[in-house]
């Protein structure tokens, strides 16, 4: 197993820890102090974390977890979250003139390019993610949450659909992922009343997969992150991206990209290897490839 704080030097070292085990990687936030709301550099950082797990084969699955009581306030706007303030509380400006002025554009701008960029990141990550929400996920962090492919939840967590408390629009993917993991009604209740939804009522109307005691989580995570380290990684990849793309697809595209991921999974070595051992009555040893 091998720990290295995010990033190459200063006072953010330690705010998103990386840690790799058995081809497993955490990515863990370490920001409890501030429930850790993601400043733009954190967002910035778990991007490229989860680019880089996509291009690394040593990297099979990954889970994405934090520290302390919280798993994610959402977007820090105190401190270059989304309120047009540079990464470490400066008035930059969402234009970017060092201003503070806002023009028309420059809000759907941060948006494309902070929250949603952000949830793309997960959804569109090539390996297994799992969240292991620990605590309080709100706003944008309920949808990082919500946006992996599979969700544990310790019994303390709770979600809550937070921005109709503040006037604002849900961003980071909410009206998108809600609809099509709870429907459109239970999804608007959410939205509109804003109420804190305890994690084992999470479970019973599916937003999340499994609610474990508080001290299980980590384990929890960990046995469903090896499981998912060691089966077909490529498999996997092609059947997130058929599912994802299934909910906007009509039938006969649904059944075409079927067939197209299957023709190209089966070129891999794991595929054949899958094959192989079922035929020789063997458990198989699928490697990544």
């Amino acid at each position: 197993m091998t720990t290295s704080p995010d990033g190459p030097g200063g006072t953010s070292d330690s705010l998103i820890l990386r840690t790799t085990d058995n081809g497993v990687l955490w990515i863990t936030l370490n920001r409890p102090q501030a429930l850790h709301a993601l400043t733009a550099d954190q967002r910035e950082r778990l991007v490229a974390r989860l680019a880089e797990a996509s291009a690394d084969p040593a990297v099979r699955a990954v889970v994405i977890t934090a520290t302390g009581r919280a798993f994610c306030a959402g977007a820090d706007l105190r401190g270059g979250g989304g309120s047009g303030k540079g990464p470490n509380g400066d008035e930059t400006g969402p234009n970017g003139t060092g201003t503070g002025e806002r023009v028309a554009g420059d809000v759907a701008r941060m948006i494309r390019q902070g929250a949603q960029r952000l949830i793309a990141a997960v959804m569109d990550c090539e390996k297994p993610v799992v969240a292991a929400v620990n605590g309080t996920a709100a706003g944008l962090g309920a949808h990082l949450a919500l946006a992996c492919d599979l969700v544990l939840a310790a019994e303390s967590a709770v979600f809550v659909e937070v921005f109709a408390r503040r006037g604002l629009v849900p961003d980071g993917g909410g009206a998108y992922l809600l609809p099509r993991l709870i429907g459109p009604q239970r999804a608007k209740e959410l939205m509109f009343f804003g109420d804190a939804v305890p994690a084992a009522e999470a479970e019973r109307i599916g937003l999340v997969n499994r609610v474990v005691p508080d001290g299980d989580l980590a384990k929890a995570a960990g046995a469903w992150a090896d499981r998912l380290a060691a089966g077909p990684t490529r498999a996997f990849a092609l059947t997130k991206q058929l599912v994802n793309a299934s909910l906007e697809a009509d039938r006969g595209t649904a059944f075409t990209a079927e067939a197209t991921a299957q023709e190209i999974n089966m070129t891999t070595a794991d595929a054949q290897e899958g094959v192989a051992a079922f035929v020789a009555r063997r458990s198989p040893v699928y490697r990544g490839r």
